[in-house]
């Protein structure tokens, strides 16, 4: 008979604490592997998003700048 099929009596608020902090330890622990490639994405995609308003601001700006031309007399 394995520990798993015999009967352990009533579920206990440490039971589930303990299940609780098993979860979270493994969720944190994949969080913290990743957090660098995380923030390397998002920096990367803020720069692309960056560029192209600058380039896409500027190019409009020259369709509908208007040219003025003085001339002294």
């Amino acid at each position: 008979m394995t520990a798993a099929s015999a009967d352990p009596g009533p579920i206990t608020r440490d039971d589930i604490e303990q299940s609780f902090r098993a979860i979270q330890t493994g969720v944190v622990g994949q969080v913290k592997s990743k957090r660098t490639r995380i923030i390397q994405g998002a920096s990367a995609a803020a720069v692309v998003i960056v560029l192209l308003v600058f380039l896409f601001g500027k190019r409009a700006g020259r369709k509908r700048s208007t040219i003025v031309e003085i001339r002294r007399v």
